[in-house]
């Protein structure tokens, strides 16, 4: 194959709200930590061990205003874009770097503010699929403790 290629797909949880940074000329770009779970079962000891991977996912734009308004700390989401590794110089000359998930379509999988509102009345509400770089409403059918 000649080509290459650089694609990631994460489904993971929030670690933290949206934070969001406005430009002149109405661009933007919001950023956001997804964590990632495996379970194993250790051999020797019989005991589950959880490990945790966190991923920094920057959204831009539309998609950037949208995870804003929607997204919350804890909320189930579907990720798919790019790696991407930013390099810098620190205030002690050392080099930094930063590897990032630059998202290109997002799908939320579960809100906190839907979980809330389905808990609060007996009718479903419609959902309503974003158009927005493939961005759909949540399901409500994820009962995990977030």
């Amino acid at each position: 194959m000649a080509g290459t290629l650089n694609k990631v797909m994460l489904i993971g949880h929030l670690g933290d709200e949206v934070k969001m940074h406005y430009f002149e000329g109405g661009n933007s770009i919001g950023r956001f930590p997804v964590a990632t779970n495996e379970t194993y079962t250790n051999r020797q000891t019989n005991e589950k061990v959880t490990t945790t991977e966190w991923h920094n996912v920057v959204v831009r734009n539309k998609l950037a205003e949208i995870c804003e308004k929607y997204l919350s700390k804890g909320d189930k989401v579907y990720v798919e874009g790019r790696i991407k590794t930013r390099q810098w110089e620190g205030q002690d000359g050392n080099k930094r770097y930063a590897t990032e998930i630059h998202a290109a379509d997002m799908t939320f999988l579960s809100t906190k503010k839907d979980v809330q509102s389905s808990s609060s009345s007996t009718a479903i509400p419609k959902q309503e699929e974003q158009t927005t770089n493939n961005v759909q409403e949540p399901p409500l059918d994820d009962d995990l403790p977030f």
